[in-house]
């Protein structure tokens, strides 16, 4: 008797440790959900992949261009875009050598950047000269898109100017989408001046066509610019896909930082990022004090990651 009573209470007991290992992993597994469902950052997903402008570390580039490639993929960065295409080729080699190598390192260019061509005719591979070849070799490079990255001074004088600026960047988006790519248009502080009462950002937004033209939101531009970035998500959903993620240091000279190290809140922007239309991001400083490139790009990296 007491042999049967010792061998069913072991194999209650068995039981009972069984149920309570079940309910103890569903709880896991809903506090998981829990967190992932209350997270400050939502589709956290963008944050797993993400890229870095290559501008922030062009003196390298410059020097060597492979070995600073296979510096930021063992950072962990695995996109780039690219800010060194002229005369057909990425940074000195031609669109099919450039993919091999940053494929090799696993990284891809999801996106681009170019420059309008105006003012100086005798760039080639610009919005004004070869501007189809531009698109083609950066398709084959794997470009999902191509950004107008900066406009001189002498094209950005008057209303006007922000005007032919629109026609041009509709009708390259137009000749873009035949290939499958879209173009892009990146901020510094200046397209937040007024000319009247005319803010040029919000005429290029709303002078150029969606299906055609997104814009590259650059955060700390827009915040060099005393503008707001949130307005812009409530009156504009959708049209910034792309973003440009950088900091500002909290000083009178507002410089450049580290993302995480200075007063712009990335974790309240990502938020938003469903409302902005955000598909990919790039991280970009563009000068430095007291810290290397390599190191700087790193620290915002490790940074966003741990959002």
């Amino acid at each position: 008797m007491k042999r049967r009573k010792f061998a069913r209470n072991s194999t209650l007991a068995i039981g009972s440790l069984m149920m309570l290992r079940c309910k103890t992993e569903t709880t896991i597994k809903e506090a998981k959900e829990s967190i992932i469902k209350n997270s400050k950052v939502t589709d956290i997903n963008v944050l797993s992949d993400f890229g870095l402008q290559l501008w922030s570390v062009r003196d390298a580039m410059a020097e060597d261009p492979k070995g600073t490639l296979k510096k930021l993929s063992d950072i962990g960065y695995t996109d780039i875009e690219s800010a060194g295409y002229e005369n057909g080729a990425f940074y000195g080699m031609k669109p099919t050598e450039f993919k091999n190598v940053i494929s090799d390192l696993g990284l891809k260019m999801r996106s681009s950047h170019t420059k309008t061509g105006v003012g100086d005719p005798e760039f080639v591979g610009s919005m004004t000269n070869g501007w189809k070849q531009v698109i083609e070799d950066a398709k084959e490079v794997g470009a999902q898109s191509l950004v107008l990255g900066w406009i001189s001074e002498d094209e950005r004088k008057s209303i006007d100017d922000y005007k032919r600026l629109s026609e041009l960047l509709n009708k390259c988006g137009e000749i873009a989408n035949d290939y499958g790519i879209k173009l892009g248009y990146h901020n510094h502080e200046f397209e937040f001046e007024k000319f009247g009462d005319i803010v040029a950002y919000d005429y290029l937004l709303e002078n150029t066509d969606a299906d055609k033209v997104f814009f590259e939101m650059d955060h700390y531009w827009v915040k060099k610019g005393n503008a707001d970035t949130f307005a812009y998500f409530n009156k504009y959903p959708g049209r910034f896909p792309v973003w440009h993620v950088k900091d500002m240091d909290d000083t009178q000279e507002q410089f450049f930082t580290e993302v995480g190290s200075g007063i712009i809140d990335y974790v309240e922007i990502f938020k938003k990022q469903k409302q902005a239309g955000l598909k990919y991001f790039y991280v970009e400083q563009d000068a430095y004090k007291d810290i290397e490139p390599l190191a700087s790009v790193e620290k915002s990296h490790d940074y966003l990651k741990g959002i």
